[in-house]
Parts: structure tokens; sequence; C-alpha cells
């Protein structure tokens, strides 16, 4: 069923063009990911589809009835509403009751506790996963989603991905997850040069299926000049036939040379530039932090080597970033040391960007860093170096304010390499980097001469430059695991596995909720008392279904009937298992609280 049509969109700001007649339609199931360069126009067309900016031209027609549901990049919130006001907004006055559980285990599952904390009191990161549970939870047939991976730890991003893999609904997303885009998109949608090019697959076979259509395009545009380079040694020679047949050829000669094709993309190049980095590097030296009743970092110590591809996980606010801070010197340890090497230059990438004056424009803030740089080519200008990172002649005088969130972050990152470190910090580099740019910056990064360490949610950028992971554990234990992120992976799920049973129950070093927050209502007390009898009831059930299949197995409408049954109740399992989940996990938490 067709849900969703655009027509012939187009759409400009200032002198850049975003979108040329894109058109598209948007089904029943389809679950489509967005993707092209940072500034080709991603979210622009995103709110054109969802109807809060509007075309130049063309025309967004929904089906009669269809619900749209958008969820922002840099969501925006009203004065004064609590986490729980904010998720059920999209849902009507009759079915709010009905839809709480699936709001808080929704909340729970997006590390969100206190459900009744008003939003001005949260982080940035907190008030995007609260606007995402609110987009999921909210009834729609088509569910826009910017970045919902962003702000997401790598547990949070592996619950998501299931989750939008079993969705009802349509998907429209833009995300640079590329495991994101294989495990739960069925269609692809490239958005380059203001051209939109659909390709029903998921990723993997998306790259397969341009790079099929690329050596066509390309096959076609050798012919196109070859039959140029004809016409235009018959017209250099003369016309030696009647004038009208000489008129047609130069012509087609004229038609055929002014056709545009899209053929050559616009290529990041980075090139290695460190300077010498001698045997002493950092040491990390009996290292502990703990912010009030919470030890973040216990005891860790590291000797970081020169090759050395560091990957960093583990549940949001668990002290990653802290970590980083400590080995850059903006953060003091409790206890222990942090000796760095004469010869280190360190550049950090910071998760905010907070050095970038918005004011600034694009050249002055690259100038104030540095007016040339030494590269393997030679020595190159900061325009030239602009260039490279794809920012052409007119972006370059363009305020800072002015640019994409993607844009931005490819700036800021230019500007770090710029200042040749040989050690790099990276603070979730894979926020709002296109996919392009991330491809170009694991390939700079293997290559590399120095050591990086680099805090990352995306399982895929891990898997590319991590060569061993840190991992935050309970307590501030910081385990080393060899290999990428999916070696670290299994190996945690075998360690889970070998974990005696009793381990189960929640360790008292969960993140603590403040005293009187936490309490069950009415209705979940109720449901919590009875909600081991009504599992129990459900599989006695469903064993009974199981036997009466067997026994009717010669009777085929039987047979039917009874398997619609099983399966309806297997669904209401599914479910009340869910709840139970979320029940045991509120009352475990409320008990740590009253012990507290």
């Amino acid at each position: 069923m067709l849900l969703l049509t655009a027509e012939k969109i187009r759409k400009s700001y200032n002198e850049k063009t975003l979108l040329k007649e894109a058109s598209f339609g948007i089904n029943s199931g389809d679950k489509i990911g967005l993707i092209g360069i940072n500034g080709a126009g991603k979210s622009t067309l995103l709110k054109i589809i969802a109807g809060l900016e509007p075309p130049d031209a063309g025309t967004v027609t929904r089906s009669g009835g269809v619900r749209v549901g958008y969820l922002p990049q840099n969501p925006l919130f009203e004065d004064g509403v609590t986490v729980l006001g904010q998720v059920v907004r999209g849902i009507s006055e009759q079915q709010r009751e009905s839809k709480e559980y699936e709001c808080k285990a929704i909340l729970t599952k997006l590390g969100i506790h206190e459900f009744d904390a008003p939003l001005s009191r949260l982080s940035g990161g907190q008030k995007k996963r609260v606007s995402l549970a609110s987009a999921l939870v909210t009834p729609v047939e088509v569910l826009i989603l910017d970045e919902p991976t962003n702000h997401l730890d790598n547990d949070m991003v592996d619950w998501l991905e299931n989750y939008l893999a079993g969705y009802n609904g349509a998907l429209l997303m833009v995300t640079h997850d590329r495991y994101f885009l294989d495990r739960v998109t069925n269609k692809i949608m490239e958005l380059h040069n203001g051209n939109l090019y659909s390709y029903q697959a998921n990723y993997t076979k998306y790259l397969e299926l341009k790079a099929e259509r690329e050596s066509m395009v390309a096959a076609s545009e050798r012919k196109r000049q070859s039959l140029l380079k004809k016409e235009l040694a018959w017209i250099s020679r003369g016309a030696r036939a009647r004038g009208t047949k000489q008129k047609f050829r130069v012509e087609r000669f004229e038609k055929m040379s002014s056709e545009s094709v899209d053929l050559e993309q616009e290529n990041l190049q980075m090139n290695s530039m460190s300077s010498r980095l001698g045997k002493k590097i950092i040491e990390i030296c009996g290292v502990s932090k703990r912010y009030g009743d919470r030890q973040l970092i216990s005891d860790f110590s590291y000797n970081l080597l020169r090759r050395d591809r560091i990957g960093v996980v583990g549940p949001n606010g668990c002290g990653k970033s802290t970590l980083l801070k400590i080995i850059l010197g903006a953060v003091p340890a409790d206890n222990g040391e942090v000796h760095i090497g004469e010869t280190v230059r360190i550049g950090y990438f910071s998760q905010e960007c907070e050095e970038m004056d918005p004011a600034l424009r694009v050249m002055d803030y690259i100038k104030d860093i540095s007016s040339e740089i030494e590269t393997p080519e030679g020595t190159l200008t900061a325009s030239q170096m602009l260039e490279k990172f794809l920012f052409s002649s007119d972006l370059q005088y363009t305020a800072i304010r002015k640019l994409s969130g993607g844009e931005r972050r490819r700036l800021y990152l230019l500007g770090i390499l710029m200042q040749a470190p040989n050690v790099l910090l990276f603070d979730e580099p894979t926020n709002d980097l296109d996919i392009q740019t991330l491809t170009i910056l694991e390939d700079y990064l293997q290559n590399f001469s120095g050591a990086v360490i680099a805090v990352s949610h995306d399982r895929y950028f891990l898997d590319k430059i991590a060569e061993h992971v840190f991992s935050f554990e309970q307590n501030g234990e910081i385990l080393d695991t060899i290999g990428g992120y999916s070696d670290y992976f299994i190996r945690k799920e075998q360690r889970q596995q070998n974990e005696p049973k009793a381990a189960v129950s929640r360790p008292k070093s969960s993140p603590r909720v403040k005293p009187g927050k936490l309490k069950f209502s009415f209705k979940e007390q109720r449901e919590y008392e009875g909600i081991d009898a009504a599992v129990a009831d459900l599989e006695n059930q469903i064993s009974q279904i199981n036997s009466e299949i067997e026994q009717a197995s010669s009777n085929y409408l039987l047979l039917t009937e009874l398997t619609t049954k099983k399966e309806a109740l297997e669904a209401e399992l599914d479910e009340k298992t869910e709840r139970w989940v979320y029940l045991n996990e509120l009352a475990d938490r409320i008990a740590e609280q009253n012990q507290d």
C-alpha cells in the first residue's frame, strides 16, 4: 500500500541546490535509509516529507489518514514538561493510560529512569533519547528519524536495531551507522548533487548495486565521448554533404556536448599529517576517579604504545569521556598519575566541538590554527586543505553557524589534523559524520603513524580501526579485550553465560536513583503481584495447544485454527514477558533505593 509520495521536490538555499526534482514513494513495510555527504540536504528532505518545511517546488501527498512522526536531529522542548509528559504528548488522551507501560519500558531501555523529572534537568543526550522514546510510542504509519543512534551507547543501539527491525510501520531515516543500515533497512536512497538514487537493498547490497550503476554510467560516458570525438572531427573537416545534413550533425554535436553526466563524485582527501613521536608515549598509572557515590574509574593502568588502536565502550555516563579528559589533563584524577612523553602532541576531538566560534568564517577558523601545513604532497595552504575536505570556495567564507551539523564536525576534524598530532583522542567522532567521511577517516587512522584512542558507539567504525577494546564494567573496572567490537561482544556474551545464576540480580553499583523518586503506581503494584501467575498461565495454554495440535494433525481446518490461536498466545506471552522484565527491574531498583 502506498502511504506517501513525493513528486519533483526542488529546494535551494542561497545559491546551493539541494534537491533537483526528487521523486519517490513510501509503501507499507518500507524501511528506508537516506544517505549522502554532509550538507547534501538529507535533513532538509526529511523536514519537507514531515511537513515542517516547504519545498521550492513539487508536492508531498499522504494517502488518506496516514500519520507521520518525526524525530529531529536536535529536538526542542517546551518549558515545564516532565520526561513522561513529553513521551506521551503524541498519544491521544484515551490511549495514554494503556500506553504508559510501554513508554516507561522504552525509557528504561534508553537509560532514562526518572519519569517525573523535568526535562530541563537532563543533558542534551538524555533529551534526544526522550524525544526518541516519544517518536517510537506515538502511533503513526510513517516514522521519520534523523540520526536516531546519536547519544546512544552500544547496548542501546543493539536494542533499537532489534526494535526497528520488527517495527510495523514504514521507516525513513538518516543514519551513518552502517551495521544499523545493514540490519534494519530494505531500501537505500542516496542523495548526491541534488539527485536521488534508489536501491531496493540493505547497505551491503546497495554497495554492490551502486558499483554496477556507476560502471554502466561510466561505460555510457566513454561511448558518448567517443561519438563526440568523431562528430568533432567531421565538423572540423567541413561538411561534404548537403547543408541540411550538416546542420543536423552540428545540432547533434552541440546537444551531446551540453549533456551533463553525474559521474565523478567529490572525494574527501586525508593525508597523514603527524609529527615525530619518541619512545615514551603516555603512561597511565593507577588512575581512579569518583563523582559523588559513583566510582567511574578504579585503579586503571596502561602504557600506550606507538601504534595502539584502542576503542572505548560502555554505558552512557560510565566515565569514557572522563578517561580521555584525565589523559588530556583537563580533569584531575583522584588517585594515580598520567605521564606524557616530551614529543607527544595530542589531538583531541571532543563530543561537542565546543572550541568552535559560530561567528567565525570557515577560512578564519582554519587560518587561526595554521595558514599552511606540510603534507606528503608538499606545502598546502589553508584554502587547499579546505578544498580537500570538501569545502568549496563559496563555503570557505561562510560563517560556521550556517554549516550543517556534519559540515561543522568535518571542519572540526580538519582543524585537529592541521595541528599535526601524533596521538589522537576521539570522543564520539562518528556523530554527524557522513559515511563517505567515516570510510576515509577509517583508512586514515589505519595508516596513521601515531596512537589512537576512540570512544565510539559505532560498531562498524570500531571493527575497522580498533585492535583492542577498553570496556567499562561495574565498580569502575576497565577490561582490555583484544580485537575489534565484534570480538569484544562475543567475549562479553561468553562471560555472561558463564556467570552464576545468582548474578542476574542487579548489582549495587548500578546507577543510583535519588531516594523517594521510584515507586510502583497502584496499577503497577497489582500487575507486579499477578504477573508471575499470568506468565505461567499463558505457558500452560500454549503447552495445551501444542498437545491438541499433535492430535489434530489430520484435521486441516482444526489445525489451522489451533495454529492461529497458538501464534496469538505466543505474541501475548512475549509482551507479558517484556512487562515481567520491566516490573522486576523496577522492583529491584525500588528495593535498592529503600536499602540505601
